[in-house]
């Protein structure tokens, strides 16, 4: 007889009236008139409708002095210059290749936006052309940087920092880009023994943190030895507490991260993703987070 699982009703815990009051944002729904005032301008998200201000898409109301978006809860990846992003390449093309990095489009990596093996400084010629397998194939990922945005949303991007390059072994966690946080950096070696690339597209990258840095292969020569059980463990308990962390749509950071992390430990990695653990682990995350910032 196979073992049957059944889950009895708990009394639920209430939420401390400080973490409610910290997420009043003003929310709209398609539709809503935002504002009848007439000197505000519009952004993403909304249009001027019989002199108002109407929402496009369900969200969140910013405004950066007279500038008013709407930024939506559920969306595609908008790139901005300067982002960090984690994508997969898709298809090899003349001197480019096609990766998808969770936008509208499909993103660019130009042959001369990379880095040669090495760390070459030269001119692209045509029997770089001719290996550009050997650097990148269909089904690689890569960790790149945003350099432009054309005029129809497709991303331009580069990879010629040597912290940028082809991942390794890992385990990708795709979310919602709304629910990444903008920092200053978005590569992060964890406390638990496992480091993080948060993707401003939603695409997170978790690999066990390497013992030393390999900055001679220019980003091109993965580690495929094979990896611990205890390395195995925590990048799994990692992916799982990412994913209570979105359930309950919390914001995805270094620290929020380790907190859950953190609370995680009294329960077995499988048991993270059940709803009431799930729940338990992100309310005691989110009462320490409001505790650091007093």
């Amino acid at each position: 007889m196979a073992a049957i699982e059944v889950r009895l009703p708990v009394a639920r815990k209430l939420v401390v009236q400080s973490l409610a009051q910290g997420s009043d944002k003003h929310l709209v729904a398609p539709g809503d008139t935002i504002t009848t005032d007439t000197g505000y301008m519009r952004g993403h998200g909304t249009y001027m409708g019989d002199e108002k201000l109407v929402a496009s898409v369900a969200g969140a109301v910013e405004r950066v002095n007279k500038l008013i978006c709407v930024k939506a809860l559920k969306t595609r990846y908008n790139g901005e210059v300067g982002d960090i992003v984690v994508g997969r390449v898709t298809e090899v093309q003349q001197k480019r290749w096609k990766v998808e990095t969770n936008a509208r489009l499909d993103s660019v990596l130009l042959l001369s936006s990379m880095n040669l093996p090495g760390g070459e400084l030269r001119r692209r010629s045509a029997e770089d052309e001719l290996a550009m397998r050997d650097y990148l194939q269909e089904g690689d990922l890569i960790s790149a940087e945003v350099q432009a945005v054309f005029s129809d949303g497709a991303v331009s991007l580069h990879t010629r920092s040597l912290k940028y390059g082809k991942l390794g072994q890992g385990v990708l966690v795709q979310v919602s880009p709304s629910l990444v946080k903008r920092q200053k950096t978005h590569f992060h070696d964890l406390p638990c023994g496992a480091s993080v690339i948060l993707g401003n597209n939603g695409f997170i990258w978790i690999y066990p943190t390497p013992e030393q840095k390999n900055e001679e292969a220019g980003g091109f020569v993965t580690d495929l030895e094979p990896v611990s059980l205890h390395d195995r463990e925590v990048i799994s308990r990692l992916r799982n507490c990412i994913l209570a962390l979105v359930a309950q749509k919390l914001m995805l950071y270094d620290t929020s991260i380790v907190y859950c992390y953190e609370a995680s430990h009294p329960h077995q990695i499988k048991d993270v993703l059940k709803p009431e653990v799930m729940q338990e682990i992100v309310l005691e995350t989110r009462q320490r987070l409001l505790e650091l910032e007093g």
